[in-house]
């Protein structure tokens, strides 16, 4: 999501926080700042909506010292602004907050504690530094009043503080958002990310929730909220390129479904400018236009993305579409409409069910366009036009991002189709909005591993069958969900549509067999719920995972409420977190699952 860096030393520091945010822009940003300060030289804030090539023009000699914190940040709470920016600052001008998070209470806080500070942005940081700055004003030191505030505190968050009037400390904490300390000569770095922090440590102390940390150039000290000292072993970041790719997740897969939200935000960066307009090129809307149906080839994963994405394009644009298994599709192809365009899946861009489809369609003489992670991948090579997913290396086999980076990419050129139809169902699809709150909706979801790893280890532990059902829009999530689970832990899982659970396959349902409903949708939740009570009463262990406006008291996991033609970017994030959970469990390799590769090259 947001990038935090942070660094306390003898050396100038204003390059190594540049460096370090430019290693995380990967993580998608709208806007970055820096604070730096010294014993020498005054304190100096420089912040900015844009790259961090913005940010760097912006900097003068004069902005260095020898402690400073630094942020790319995304809005969640409050629009992409200057003033939204971080670092966030107190109204004293005294302290300096950088946070990545989600602090759920802030309004309650600001309205008990705060009614009477001058706030200059919307976001709920700024009711974090304004708390510390109060309490310090009441009388606590800067150490006390950084604790009482962390207790006050609800929600996610990873923090590095600065006080201006004592340019040797950086307080910083962790809560369920990542954050790592750098172990260097004379110096500590902090950061969310290893990479950001290589070129001057490969030490690191990987913080755990609760933690809160006191940094001085030549000592450290780790307390948990109430003050008792603590130890972190130092683990050292080793230089392959497989290990950097990985940071300090002990899989590809988990650090994978870590970036989903980062990767909402690249989409949004790529395809959706501020202005409103859609960045697609204006020839393959034109032959979009021209066809009477859209074909989606696809195999696994991204077929699994395709039939979300065909309910995602008849709805915005009016366009009749329909998702085919690629390898059915290359020898057996169906009567087709007229006029067809032809829309390839495929993560990796090689595979080749996919291929003799393209080499099929385009013998007929086929407008194609694929869609992919890899550019200059023989797919994309080789069809008219290409839309990139910009979801980043994917190495675990288990595909996670690029499936929610294909559902959002489609999305993406079904709002613009429908805009260029001038169709009043897409002009109103905010789109660029709604890809936020999905990107903020899929990191409360991952903030929460750990009420999945225990649901799973309720449900998982000794299974050799389970089943996801759902109806609608859940119906293709049940799809993912099963084979998520299926090629990582080796459970045999079948996604089914709710309705259809109870024609033949229910009386596969024994005692204790998992049973996990999706229910997003209003019109058919109560009938999801009425096949899940039905498989309860042959024996199912029964989960649901519901959208919160659907919730009941006794629902496992409450999904946060997006635009529901996107529920799947939410719905899939605990999905993917139980298999991850269930495979650990049993000790198997999470990222390179028995018999599969990434790319399938073979038919």
């Amino acid at each position: 999501m947001c990038g935090i860096v942070g660094v306390i030393g003898a050396k100038p520091v204003t390059n190594i926080l540049i460096n370090g945010l430019e290693k995380l822009e990967y993580r998608g940003y709208d806007s970055a700042g820096i604070f730096v300060n010294s014993t020498h030289t005054p304190a100096q804030m420089v912040k900015t909506v844009g790259k961090i090539a913005a940010l760097k023009a912006k900097l003068t000699p004069a902005v260095d010292g020898t402690v400073g914190i630094g942020h790319t940040r995304w809005a969640t709470n409050g629009a992409p602004s200057d003033d939204n920016a971080h670092p966030q600052f107190s109204a004293d001008d005294r302290f300096y907050l950088v946070h990545n998070g989600v602090i759920t209470n802030a309004q309650a806080l600001k309205d008990e504690y705060l009614r009477d500070v001058h706030f200059s942005s919307q976001t709920d940081t700024e009711v974090v530094v304004q708390l510390v700055a109060k309490f310090v004003q009441d009388g606590a030191t800067p150490t006390a009043a950084f604790y009482r505030t962390l207790g006050l505190l609800q929600g996610s968050y990873a923090f590095v503080l600065a006080d201006a009037d004592d340019p040797e400390t950086l307080y910083v904490a962790k809560n369920k958002s990542p954050l790592l300390v750098g172990v260097g000569d004379g110096a500590y770095y902090v950061a969310s990310d290893a990479m950001a922090m290589l070129n001057e440590t490969k030490q690191f102390i990987a913080l755990q929730d609760g933690d809160v940390v006191i940094l001085h150039r030549d000592r450290i000290t780790i307390t948990d909220l109430d003050g008792d000292f603590v130890e972190r072993p130092t683990f050292t970041a080793k230089l392959d390129a497989a290990d950097i790719s990985k940071g300090t997740y002990p899989y590809y897969m988990l650090k994978e479904i870590d970036e989903q939200p980062a990767v909402m935000r690249r989409v949004v960066d790529a395809y959706l400018p501020a202005d409103g307009s859609v960045a697609v090129n204006q020839s393959l809307l034109q032959a979009l236009d021209q066809a009477d149906k859209l074909y989606i080839v696809a195999a696994g994963t991204s077929y699994h993305a395709g039939l979300v994405g065909a309910r995602i394009f008849e709805e915005m644009a009016g366009l009749p579409a329909e998702a085919y298994l690629a390898s059915e599709f290359g020898y057996h192809m169906p009567l087709l409409a007229k006029h067809p365009l032809f829309l390839l899946l495929s993560q990796s861009g090689e595979t080749a069910d996919s291929r003799e489809v393209l080499v099929n369609v385009k013998k007929q003489g086929y407008p194609v366009l694929t869609m992919t992670n890899t550019a200059g991948s023989t797919l994309s090579r080789e069809a008219d036009y290409t839309m990139l997913l910009h979801a980043g290396p994917e190495i675990a086999v288990a595909s996670t991002k690029a499936y929610t980076a294909q559902i959002a990419v489609q999305a993406v050129l079904a709002k613009a189709l429908g805009v260029f139809r001038k169709r009043e169902v897409a002009k109103d699809f905010d789109l660029r909005h709604d890809l936020s709150i999905a990107a903020a909706g899929m990191q409360t979801l991952v903030d929460e591993k750990e009420q999945v790893k225990n649901l799973v280890a309720q449900y998982i532990p000794n299974q050799q069958h389970a089943f996801y059902i759902g109806r609608g829009e859940d119906y293709p999530l049940s799809l993912e969900a099963a084979l998520k689970l299926k090629e990582v832990s080796y459970v045999h899982t079948e996604g089914f549509a709710a309705g259809e659970l109870k024609h033949g396959t229910i009386a596969l349902i024994e005692e204790d067999t998992p049973v996990m409903a999706f229910i997003t949708d209003d019109v058919t939740a109560a009938h999801t719920r009425s096949n899940l009570q039905e498989t309860e009463a042959r024996g199912a262990h029964t989960m649901t995972i519901v959208s919160e406006h659907l919730a009941q008291p006794t629902d496992n996991i409450v999904l946060p409420d997006i635009n529901p033609l996107l529920s799947a970017l939410v719905g899939i994030i605990p999905a993917q977190l139980i298999a991850y959970y269930a495979a650990l469990g049993k000790k198997l390799d999470v990222d390179k699952p028995r018999n599969l590769a990434k790319s399938v090259t073979v038919e």
